[in-house]
């Protein structure tokens, strides 16, 4: 069965917790603390595969965890990172959040590698909070917690054209002659049950990527049969080709099963009737002398979308450069952008609507911000990479943190802690 579905749960790993212990040496009577710190969780990475065309490493395996990191220990030595965790998908894979069906991420185009989820950071041994007045601090700051979710990876593959059609009137046969691909071929319905992608490898024809959607039956928007498997990879298209059995070979009349794969496209998503759709009337070469008369009846049955039909025989080749200069020519009025689904929610950076929030200046000048906020956002961002300082700078941003700043009448150069981390302020 072809996998294109899959519903997992993910998880970073936690931070290691930060050690307590005291420098213990023969000359050393009263030695300080010398607790290490711990390790950062390793995060949850999703990583583009292209050599990979299905989710079928998913089926079977519904949770996937990183590595925790470990605990600081004596003599100042920190924890190990825990070791991030890498899954590959094909291009072409959105996920979703399963709760709310939103879109994270989209992973096509430019989008190769994305963090969903960073692993907590490591506690503070207990070396970090001596002072002048508790120089044997007894406690460290346990290590971040880990973060999960759950997601839905779905994959809608990535091609100019989608073939489609009922079962059995000659997609595969028409995809082996006219592309690189070599789908399996047979006179049976449902032979094909993924969709095969083909580079359009024809003399004199500029290269465009066809989808061989599988057959499609009545009622297959209610997902009858496989139908909402399928039909969710005719969406990144931008053309339609519609393959119908002009020769009537099994009884099937055509302009009966072109209103009827309409109507199921229509069910499913009504944007994709507005997709141009070129007509191809395929196995003309067992009827050769109805071929005028059906061109002209299947025209009049479609006055107001005036489609492009053209007669072919993807056996004997009859038409097919011409289809083929045809599905070019309207290809190239489209931008060549995939369709990008754009991210509404971020899972690494969610739940914090709730917390305490605090903001004030100590007597030595210095300002403190903290609070549950805080420390929720510090446990789980990771102030070394570009995205997660720039979150970081958003998050005091759209908390009113500058603002609260400003009003305790903080200038530039000032010292601001937040949390345990020291910044020198700037106005921006």
């Amino acid at each position: 069965m072809f996998a294109d579905r899959a519903k997992v749960l993910l998880c970073s790993g936690k931070g290691g917790d930060g050690h307590v212990s005291f420098r213990r040496e023969k000359y050393v009577p009263d030695g300080g603390p010398d607790g290490g710190d711990g390790g950062k969780g390793g995060d949850v990475i999703i990583v583009v595969d292209k050599s990979m065309n299905t989710l079928s490493d998913y089926r079977h395996c519904h949770k996937f965890a990183a590595q925790n990191g470990e605990e600081g220990g004596k003599k100042n030595c920190h924890g190990k990172k825990g070791q991030d965790l890498i899954l590959k998908v094909p291009e072409g894979t959105i996920i979703r959040e399963a709760e709310s069906g939103k879109v994270i991420m989209d992973m096509s185009g430019d989008t190769t590698r994305y963090t969903i989820l960073t692993g907590g950071q490591g506690g503070l041994g207990n070396q970090h909070f001596a002072t002048s007045t508790m120089q044997a601090p007894k406690y460290a700051k346990p290590g971040g917690k880990s973060r999960q979710i759950e997601v839905i990876l779905e994959l809608k593959v990535i091609a100019d054209v989608g073939l489609i059609g009922f079962p059995n009137v000659g997609k595969s046969t028409f995809l082996s002659r006219v592309t690189n691909a070599q789908p399996k071929i047979a006179n049976y319905h449902f032979t094909t049950l993924n969709p095969i992608l083909g580079v359009v490898n024809y003399p004199n024809v500029p290269e465009f990527v066809i989808a061989d959607i599988p057959g499609l039956i009545e009622g297959a928007a209610d997902g009858i049969g496989l139908g909402h498997e399928f039909l969710r990879h005719i969406q990144r298209t931008k053309v339609l080709v519609h393959l119908v059995d002009g020769a009537s070979v099994e009884g099937r009349d055509p302009v009966d099963d072109i209103k009827a794969i309409n109507a199921e496209l229509a069910k499913y998503d009504g944007d994709l009737l507005s997709k141009p759709q070129i007509i191809a009337l395929n196995k003309m070469d067992v009827t050769p002398d109805e071929k005028e008369a059906l061109v002209k009846r299947v025209k009049e049955a479609f006055p107001e979308e005036n489609y492009p039909v053209y007669a072919i025989s993807a056996v004997t080749g009859e038409g097919l450069k011409e289809l083929l200069f045809a599905i070019n020519e309207t290809l190239e009025k489209f931008p060549r952008e995939t369709k990008i689904y754009e991210s509404e929610v971020d899972p690494d950076h969610a739940d914090l609507s709730e917390g305490t929030l605090a903001v004030y200046r100590k007597p030595d000048g210095t300002f403190i911000v903290e609070g549950t906020k805080i420390d929720k956002m510090l446990g789980y961002t990771n102030l070394d990479s570009e995205k997660g300082f720039v979150f970081f700078q958003k998050f005091l941003r759209d908390q009113g943190i500058n603002k609260m700043l400003k009003d305790q009448g903080i200038e530039e150069g000032d010292t601001v802690w937040v949390g345990d981390l020291a910044f020198e302020y700037y106005d921006s």
